[in-house]
C-alpha cells in the first residue's frame, strides 16, 4: 500500500484561526507534559535536568512533527527549516524524527480538494482535463501536487495550495515564536523580531503561486541551453493564486542517487555546487529552499529537475560581496581575515569573539584546513563536523554571546548548508575549490561588491 492509499494520511487542513490556535495549544500542552515526565524521570535517577534536556526529547520531537504535519502551512515550513538547519547539531534520534517533516505531509481529503479547485477554476473544472488524479504524488507544507492530463494530451503537474495557508502565515509564525519563548530556550535579550518579519515576508511570497510561476519562468530563462538542468514549463492559462500548473517532468527522488556509482554521484552533485555558485555570484538570485524534495533526477537524460521556486529571492550586492570576501579569505588560508569578514558579515558577533576567541579560532582553523586541501572535498567524510559542533555548542552555552545573523544571510546560508547535507547523503567527492574559484573568476568584482 502506498502512502497515498493510506486513509490515515487524509486529514483536512485546519483553515480557521481558532482551529489552528487550538492546534498550537494542544502542541504546547503535549510538550509541557512531555517535559514534566522527562524531568521527573531524570530527578528519580538522581540527575539535575536542564530545560533543554527536558524539552529536546524524542517524545517531544514526535509530538512536534505530528502536530505540524497536521497544521501544515507556515507552522510546518518553520519546522522543516529547523530540521534542515539543525541536521548536524541535534542528536541522531531527534534529527531523524524531525527529518520526517521534510519527506511527508498529510494531504487533503477529496471533498476539501474539490472545494479548493472549484474556488480557483470554477465548478466545472473537470472539463479541462482528460484525467486528473485525485491522489497527490507529493504533499508538502504549503500545498500538494497532482498529475493531470489535459484534453490535448499534455501531461501536467498541478500544485494546489492548502486552504487558509496564506492568511494564517502571520499568526502561525507568531505562535511558533511564542512556543520558543515559553520554552525558555531563547534568552529574553535576543531580538528575533527582524527574523520573524523576514520569515513572514518570505512565506507570503511562497504562498503566492502567481509569483512562483514567474520565478520559475525566469529561472528557466537563466538556464537556457544548460544541458544539466530541467525547469518545468509554466502553464499560465491554468495557474491561479492558489494553483500552479506546470509540465510534468519525469525523475526519481534525488536521494536515490545514493545507490548509483561514485562517478555519477560526483558528477551530479558537482552540478549542484556550480548552480549555487552561479546563483550567488552570477545570477544574483537564489532559490533558498534546499529541501531534497525540490530536486529530482532523470536517469535517461542525466539532467537534474528543479522544482519549487516559491523561496526564490533577489540577493543584495552586500550579501554577495560578503560571501565573496569570506570565500576568498578561506581560499587564501587567511584565518585572521576570515574572522574579520565573519564579524563584518554578521555571522559572528564581536561579543562572541571577545568572550570565546580561542574556540572561534579553532573553528576557523578547521574550516580553513578543509578549504585549503588540494584535493576534491569528500562530503561523505564528516569527521570535522563533530569538532565544529562541540566548539559551537560550548559557545552556545553562554547566552550572553548569542547572536542572530541578518535574515538575508540566514536564507542564503540555509541553501548552502542544505546543499552540503545533500552532498553528505550522496557521499559525493567534488572539487568545490575549483568550481567556486572558476565561478568567481568568471564574475569579477563590481564596485558594489567591493
Amino acid at each position: 500500500m502506498s502512502d497515498n492509499d493510506n486513509p490515515g494520511r487524509h486529514r483536512a487542513v485546519p483553515s480557521g484561526r481558532l482551529s489552528r490556535l487550538s492546534g498550537f495549544t494542544r502542541l504546547a500542552g503535549g510538550v509541557a507534559g512531555g517535559m514534566m515526565a522527562e524531568g521527573a524521570r531524570r530527578l528519580a535517577a538522581g540527575e539535575r535536568p536542564r530545560v533543554n534536556e527536558m524539552l529536546l526529547t524524542p517524545g517531544n520531537a514526535k509530538r512536534l512533527t505530528e502536530r505540524l504535519s497536521h497544521l501544515r502551512g507556515a507552522a510546518m515550513k518553520l519546522g522543516q527549516m529547523i530540521s534542515m538547519d539543525a541536521g548536524d547539531v541535534l542528536p541522531p534520534e531527534l534529527a531523524d524524527i524531525l527529518a520526517s517533516l521534510r519527506d511527508n505531509a498529510n494531504f487533503m481529503p477529496p471533498k476539501q480538494l474539490d472545494t479548493v479547485l472549484a474556488a480557483q477554476w470554477g465548478k466545472d473544472w473537470r472539463k479541462q482535463f482528460r484525467r486528473f488524479e485525485p491522489r497527490p504524488i507529493a504533499a508538502a507544507s504549503i500545498g500538494q501536487v497532482h498529475r493531470a492530463v489535459t484534453r490535448d494530451d499534455k501531461s501536467l503537474a498541478i500544485k494546489v495550495q492548502y486552504p487558509g495557508v496564506a492568511r494564517s502565515i502571520d499568526s502561525d509564525v507568531d505562535n511558533v515564536a511564542s512556543l520558543l519563548r515559553l520554552s525558555g530556550l531563547l534568552p529574553k535579550e535576543l531580538d528575533i523580531d527582524p527574523l520573524l518579519t523576514a520569515a513572514k515576508e518570505q512565506l507570503h511570497e511562497e504562498a503566492d503561486y502567481l509569483r512562483e510561476g514567474e520565478q520559475m519562468r525566469h529561472f528557466a530563462e537563466r538556464l537556457t541551453g544548460n544541458p544539466d538542468f530541467t525547469v518545468p514549463r509554466l502553464y499560465e492559462e491554468l495557474t491561479r493564486p492558489q494553483i500552479l500548473a506546470m509540465s510534468f517532468e519525469e525523475g526519481i527522488p534525488i536521494e536515490q542517487l545514493a545507490g548509483e556509482a561514485q562517478d555519477v554521484r560526483d558528477r551530479v552533485f558537482g552540478k549542484f555546487i556550480e548552480l549555487v555558485s552561479k546563483e550567488l555570484f552570477e545570477f544574483g538570485v537564489m532559490q533558498t529552499d534546499p529541501n531534497f524534495a525540490n530536486y529530482r533526477y532523470n536517469p535517461e537524460t542525466g539532467r537534474i529537475v528543479l522544482l519549487d521556486f516559491g523561496a526564490t529571492r533577489d540577493l543584495s550586492d552586500t550579501i554577495r560581496g560578503n560571501y565573496r570576501r569570506l570565500i576568498e579569505a578561506g581560499l587564501a588560508q587567511d584565518s585572521e581575515r576570515l574572522m574579520t569578514e565573519a564579524v563584518a558579515a554578521g555571522f559572528v558577533s564581536p561579543a562572541t569573539i571577545e568572550r570565546h576567541r580561542p574556540r572561534v579560532e579553532r573553528m576557523i582553523d578547521i574550516i580553513v584546513g578543509e578549504m585549503a586541501a588540494d584535493k576534491p572535498f569528500d562530503f561523505g567524510n564528516r569527521a570535522f563536523v563533530p569538532l565544529l559542533r562541540d566548539e559551537g555548542m560550548a559557545i552556545a552555552q553562554d547566552r550572553k554571546s548569542w547572536h542572530i545573523p541578518p535574515a538575508e544571510t540566514l536564507f542564503v546560508q540555509r541553501k548552502v548548508s542544505g546543499t552540503a547535507l545533500l552532498g553528505a547523503r550522496l557521499k559525493a567527492v567534488v572539487d568545490v575549490r575549483g568550481i567556486v574559484s572558476e565561478t568567481l573568476a568568471a564574475n569579477p568584482v563590481t564596485g558594489a561588491d567591493q
